[in-house]
């Protein structure tokens, strides 16, 4: 039996082997202790996209202010789907470094900030995030054992990355989706699209697939970790993925563990999440995920709670972590001061 910090069932039977239990991440975090019955973890694992509201094209609506001069005392709307953008809406708006840039009331679809948000462009490990929500649609058994192979180490047209796994390592599927979105593992990531029904093509599928069903009229995935520069997407598309993922407590609840300890049988791999915001604990962070190679720079993309609004924040192409981190921190702390409808 190995310890993750969730349980998963999709059966009885299934899961008389793998119980997996929220104490150790409840105690690594600085959460009380929690005990999660089968009905429970049922809900968090296979939570249908119930609260997700679609457009007539299937896209999800995205309410948008027009960049006026002044605060309208009712929001003046766009077409669903239309980001413009609002930067010149308030005077104090932050100057941020990055190529791309949107802040979202999560309830209500408003842009509340907005730079450069219909581009296209790469997204790295941001792609993670579509590969846990194909994984969560899928309702595989999260207790099946996945070694990881040579060739989760590399894909053709990718960059090359450091790995702390090694071929030959073994995990379970709960285990590989973690290492994914809390340590952004590529391996993991790819042995995930491996051993999905019909193999890797058949995931990439999906994950188009899934890409077009919320709308996301400007992504194109390659492959399933973002080591491929093709991976595109646009911080508007980003804004309807993370707003589908929250409605995944899976997705919640790993993108957000802080730390964890993967006791790999021979070796145990202290781990750390790579958002240093997640890891501090200073925001109300719900979903978070960080991505980089040359060609996309510094990203990240959250869902978080601002001043009791639910907020989506997006980065793209940040030029250094700490212009990330600054231009976040930034964002937040200016969302967090205004009205709660413009």
């Amino acid at each position: 039996m190995r310890v993750l910090g969730i349980t998963f069932l999709f059966s009885a039977t299934t899961f008389s082997q793998a119980e997996i239990v929220v104490n150790n991440l409840s105690k690594q975090s600085g959460q009380p202790n929690t005990s999660w019955s089968s009905e429970d973890v049922e809900m968090l694992l296979n939570k249908d996209v119930a609260n997700v509201e679609l457009s007539p094209q299937g896209s999800v609506t995205v309410k948008t202010t027009r960049n006026i001069s002044t605060i309208p005392s009712t929001p003046v709307l766009s077409k669903p789907g239309q980001i413009v953008d609002t930067t010149a809406v308030f005077n104090n708006s932050p100057d941020v470094s990055a190529r791309a840039a949107l802040v979202m009331d999560a309830e209500t679809g408003e842009v509340l900030y907005s730079k450069n948000s219909n581009a296209s462009l790469p997204i790295a490990s941001i792609t993670k995030l579509m590969t846990a929500v194909v994984i969560a649609d899928a309702r595989l058994n999260m207790s099946e054992t996945i070694t990881l192979q040579q060739g989760d180490f590399s894909c053709a047209g990718c960059k090359s990355s450091s790995s702390t796994l090694r071929a030959g390592d073994t995990m379970n599927r709960a285990e590989a989706l973690l290492f994914a979105l809390m340590k952004s593992e590529n391996p993991a990531a790819a042995a995930l699209a491996r051993t999905y029904p019909g193999g890797r093509s058949a995931f990439i599928a999906a994950m188009n697939a899934k890409a077009k069903q919320l709308g996301m009229t400007s992504t194109h995935y390659m492959e399933s970790t973002g080591l491929h520069p093709g991976n595109v997407a646009s911080a508007r598309d980003l804004g309807i993925l993370v707003t589908a993922a929250s409605q995944y407590g899976l997705i919640r609840q790993f993108s957000t563990t802080p730390t964890y300890d993967f006791n790999l049988g021979y070796r145990v791999l202290k781990s750390n999440n790579t958002n240093a915001l997640v890891r501090n604990g200073g925001w109300n962070i719900n979903i978070s995920k960080t991505g980089f190679i040359n060609e996309a720079g510094r990203c990240v993309v959250m869902h978080t709670t601002l001043n009791n609004r639910p907020a989506i924040v997006v980065i793209l192409g940040a030029p250094t972590t700490q212009a990330r981190n600054d231009a976040a921190v930034n964002l937040m702390t200016w969302t967090s001061h205004l009205p709660k409808r413009l």
